[in-house]
């Protein structure tokens, strides 16, 4: 028996031609959106007993910043970071430290890593202390050179009104401390 080949006449041709070719790019953008989505290959579960493999960890570095800068305390920066970065995020140097005693500035940061700034001593030899404005007590207050009584009960006072201070500056353009006070005590006050 022959076989007769017989084309269709009109777009039913066209037809025959083109639905082969989209059926085959329709099964080549399947594979390739199953395949993006995770779905053709099964992923290692982790170890359903271990808790410490299930916290990811924190970006950066946590650097605790102590000594003679403005804002002691802990900062968390960018991995790569060096020595001089930690101390401008601890608001830079006291007027007290020490600039001969500094520490490896170029030095890079590893995570846990004490940056320790030493303060200058006086000429007797002693160290200078630093009372912390927005924590300290009034009979720490009161012992600041400089410092009134009732200096140090207004600094209390504005503290529990209005929360704090911003600098030690306002003791003079806010409470009306005297210039000279204030130049005598802003040495032995922090943030």
């Amino acid at each position: 028996m022959p076989f007769r080949l017989r084309f269709i006449p009109g777009w039913k041709r066209f037809l025959l031609v083109l639905a082969p070719i989209a059926l085959a790019i329709a099964l080549l953008v399947g594979t390739y959106a199953f395949r993006w989505a995770g779905g053709g290959a099964a992923a290692p579960s982790p170890p359903a007993n271990n808790p410490t493999l299930e916290v990811p960890s924190q970006p950066g570095l946590l650097v605790h910043v102590v000594g003679a800068v403005e804002n002691p305390g802990l900062y968390r920066l960018p991995r790569g970071d060096r020595v001089f970065d930690a101390i401008a995020a601890a608001g830079g140097y006291s007027p007290d430290a020490d600039m001969s005693r500094l520490p490896n500035l170029a030095g890079r940061l590893r995570d846990g890593e004490q940056v320790k700034v030493a303060f200058a001593k006086t000429a007797s030899g002693t160290v200078i202390v630093r009372t912390n404005l927005n924590q300290a007590t009034l009979e720490e207050l009161e012992a600041v050179p400089g410092f009134s009584a009732a200096i140090a009960q207004d600094c209390i006072d504005y503290r529990i009104n209005f929360g704090g201070f911003l600098n030690t500056r306002e003791l003079v353009d806010i409470l009306g401390m005297s210039e000279t006070d204030y130049l005598v005590a802003r040495r032995y006050l922090t943030l």
